[in-house]
């Protein structure tokens, strides 16, 4: 398994939830990784809060595109993240078969850490090779 780091950027962007619960929040991503990963992440994210405070839950679909460790390709990842009265749990992996041109059979998890405003990524993951 390799293991990278590097800084990333994100925008979001709100969009209505037509039809849907109030309560579930609908957001449209857009990031920037750089560093060994070297890629335009784009996806939509649904959120949701529980009733007590530090409580809540989301979901993404993101496709990055981009090169890894200098291989052009592309691949998906979900997001499952929960905070239970302020204990947050954060899983994400790369869709299985997801990976395009020289990231085919890509596999791994991904955490993210913010630390001040910056965000980082510390990506853990088995690629074939050429």
């Amino acid at each position: 398994m390799t293991s990278i780091s590097g800084e990333f950027s994100v925008g979001m962007t709100t969009r209505d939830a037509e039809g849907e619960s109030p309560a579930i929040g609908r957001m449209l991503l857009d990031k920037q990784y750089r560093g060994a990963l070297e890629a335009r992440g784009a996806g939509q994210m649904l959120a949701t809060h529980g009733s007590t405070a530090g409580s809540a839950a989301y979901v993404a679909l993101e496709t990055v595109t981009g090169t890894l460790l200098g291989r052009e390709g592309s691949f998906a990842l979900v997001h499952h993240g929960r905070m239970d009265r302020g204990q947050p749990t954060l899983l994400i992996t790369v869709v299985p078969d997801s990976g395009t041109g020289a990231l085919a059979g890509l596999s791994g998890r991904m955490g993210i850490r913010v630390e001040g405003h910056q965000h980082f990524y510390d990506f853990e993951f088995t690629l074939p090779t050429p």
